[in-house]
């Protein structure tokens, strides 16, 4: 099988990988109810020494910046409490944690998740947090050009492998909001 995007050796659709995948992520491929079939859900075996997007670049193409998205934890608080959220941008964007993230949070203050809250809540590796089976309650916020996309590279929940999905997934996933603008100019 070769994969949508990219030139990967080891390409396999994800519900014939679950046991590489995460529980998590395994627990969403195999429940999958998106708005394609799980098996247009791709995996892609990849080192893990390559996971962080530079590295990811510079071994297996700086064209896949255009196609691959990054999903990063993030902490509001208002009051005393605190809201969990992921957002998922283009790669070669930063997350508008100030702006537009605090703004749809509702939060006073807005913040990148500290690693062991994002590991911790997600049973995902850092640096593999993928949308694809986070917890049910959080909000996922998804800038509107990851959605545009045929086809996008994001992490699998863990430093080893990737995900390839058809962008509008993204939309469709539970607590998905789209929103214009969520990822700036790096």
């Amino acid at each position: 099988m070769r994969a949508p995007l990219g030139d990967f050796d080891v390409v396999h659709p994800a519900p014939e990988v679950l046991g590489q995948l995460v529980a998590p992520v395994a627990e969403a491929v195999r429940g999958w109810s998106g708005p394609v079939p799980a098996d247009e859900l791709i995996h892609v075996d990849t080192d893990p020494q390559w996971a962080d997007t530079a590295t990811f670049l510079g071994h297996y193409g700086p064209e896949l910046l255009s196609q691959s998205a990054n999903c990063v934890v993030v902490a509001g608080k208002r009051g005393g409490g605190t809201t969990l959220a992921a957002c998922v941008v283009l790669s070669g964007t930063r997350v508008d944690v100030n702006g537009v993230v605090r703004r749809q949070l509702g939060a006073r203050k807005a913040s990148f998740a500290p690693m062991e809250t994002a590991t911790g809540e997600t049973g995902m590796e850092y640096g593999g947090v993928t949308p694809i089976g986070l917890p049910a309650a959080w909000p996922l916020l998804v800038d509107a050009a990851v959605v545009d996309l045929p086809y996008v590279l994001v992490g699998s929940g863990s430093r080893r492998g990737k995900l390839i999905v058809p962008g509008k997934v993204f939309a469709g996933l539970l607590n998905a909001v789209v929103i214009e603008g969520l990822g700036t100019a790096a």
